[in-house]
């Protein structure tokens, strides 16, 4: 597509794309500084007046206010992430930074983890402003540093340290919601009404040193490697939340399947189904090992990391089931503890999440779902402010796009992300 043909909201995606905001974890990334340097220059073109925080050297968050014609109106939060997660680059079809149009998609790390928002929030702003329009409300719109690392650089330190940001706020719409499924050939939208909680964890086990060679019986790798399959083999029983009861009854009402196999329910949202599946129970996931340092070295001490995902409010009953599947002989270290939060699917914004999808897409239902995931917004909460996943997005029936969250060819259609800003504007308008 000729560049002059690309609609705003795909140009903005794709610069912000090229801008490589790696986050490894750990206090490793790249910095969000360029990227917000950019989203703050777009604000003051549209006659804002952007605010910088970086309280660590390039992690870099922006925020600006719109003022809204009912001063007395609570404000509504706005807000996305400026960092993505690394992607390697010979496990791609494109270049994942090249912020590549093709095939009616745009492609890269961010497109759909959530360049794509960043940009949608900033042109339906720009679609309002321009007009000579205002809100209904504030807006407080704010771009985080770090959410890829759970925040502990990004939004946890803002909300600390910048709470005047969000000053009269009480609600807040991110990323991982309001974007379309296909269910047994019928479209639906999810609406996040909450968030898993989620442990990030270390495993420690150590043995004896030595040489490879020799016989060998208390072995640090072995034993990691036994605790870390019994982990990633676990299949945790399913326990359902307000929430997803109401997710089961919604699909069950689109396809006219029983609410007694959620799993089998799950299965007829096509590529979604294992995001779904993952809502319904707690996910324990061994993503990285970290063990030796020589072929014939028998190492010390051996460590793995898990990502675990809890449903809200079993944390400690989790953690001392792990323990007891990995045994005394292996330490677990918590990394990141984060909470997990879920709101009733009802309320103003609710509603008028709902209509502005309806006015776009009429007669598609909207059916609430707690996120297996977790952003931002659960920092806000400190500040007593609810959070709803938003980022609205029609989609064709084959895209696996919940599959690329962090995965490999991400990629979203122009045509979604012109959608999108249109019905987020629609929103920010009146609500």
């Amino acid at each position: 597509m000729p560049e002059s043909e690309l609609p705003e909201v795909v140009r903005i995606a794709r610069d912000l794309i090229r801008i490589d905001t790696s986050n490894y974890g750990g206090g490793r990334a790249n910095g969000e500084r360029e990227a917000a340097e950019y989203v703050g220059a777009y604000l003051t073109d549209l006659g804002l007046e952007p605010e910088y925080y970086e309280p660590i050297e390039r992690r870099t968050n922006v925020m600006a206010r719109v003022r809204g014609r009912d001063p007395e109106r609570p404000a509504l939060v706005v807000h996305g992430h400026l960092d993505v997660v690394p992607a390697v680059a010979a496990d791609w079809s494109v270049d994942p930074f090249e912020g590549l149009v093709r095939d009616g998609m745009l492609w890269g790390r961010g497109a759909v983890d959530m360049k794509n928002m960043n940009a949608m929030i900033l042109t339906a702003v720009a679609d309002i402003l321009r007009a000579g329009e205002q809100p209904e409300r504030d807006l407080i719109l704010a771009f985080f540093a770090d959410e890829e690392n759970g925040g502990v650089e990004g939004s946890a330190l803002v909300v600390q340290e910048r709470p005047d940001w969000f000053a009269g706020a009480t609600e807040a719409i991110s990323e991982v919601g309001g974007y379309s499924i296909t269910v047994d050939d019928h479209r639906a939208y999810l609406l996040q009404v909450g968030e898993k909680a989620m442990l990030w964890l270390r495993l420690v086990a150590k043995g004896r040193a030595g040489h490879g060679s020799r016989y060998h019986d208390d072995n640090a790798v072995t034993r990691l490697a036994e605790a870390v399959a019994a982990i990633g083999r676990t299949r945790w029983p399913i326990r359902l939340t307000p929430t997803t009861r109401a997710l089961l009854d919604g699909l069950s009402a689109l396809t006219g399947r029983s609410t007694d196999d959620p799993d089998a329910l799950a299965a007829a949202a096509g590529p979604a189904e294992a995001f779904l599946r993952s809502t319904f129970r707690t996910t324990t996931n061994p993503t990285a090992l970290t063990a030796g340092y020589k072929h014939n070295v028998i190492p010390e001490t051996a460590e793995a990391l898990i990502d675990v995902r809890v449903i809200p409010g079993t944390e400690d009953d989790v953690l001392a089931e792990l323990q007891r599947i990995v045994g005394d002989d292996v330490e677990i270290q918590t990394v990141v503890r984060d909470i997990g939060m879920e709101t009733a699917f009802e309320g103003d914004l609710v509603d008028a999440m709902v209509a502005a999808l309806g006015r776009h897409d009429p007669g598609v239902p909207v059916i609430p779902y707690l996120l297996g995931a977790g952003t931002d917004n659960k920092a806000l909460v400190s500040l007593g402010i609810t959070g709803y996943g938003f980022a609205p997005l029609r989609l064709p029936a084959d895209l696996d796009f919940t599959g690329m969250f962090h995965g490999v060819d991400e990629r979203v259609p122009v045509e979604s992300l012109v959608f999108g800003q249109r019905v987020l504007a629609d929103l920010l308008r009146g609500c």
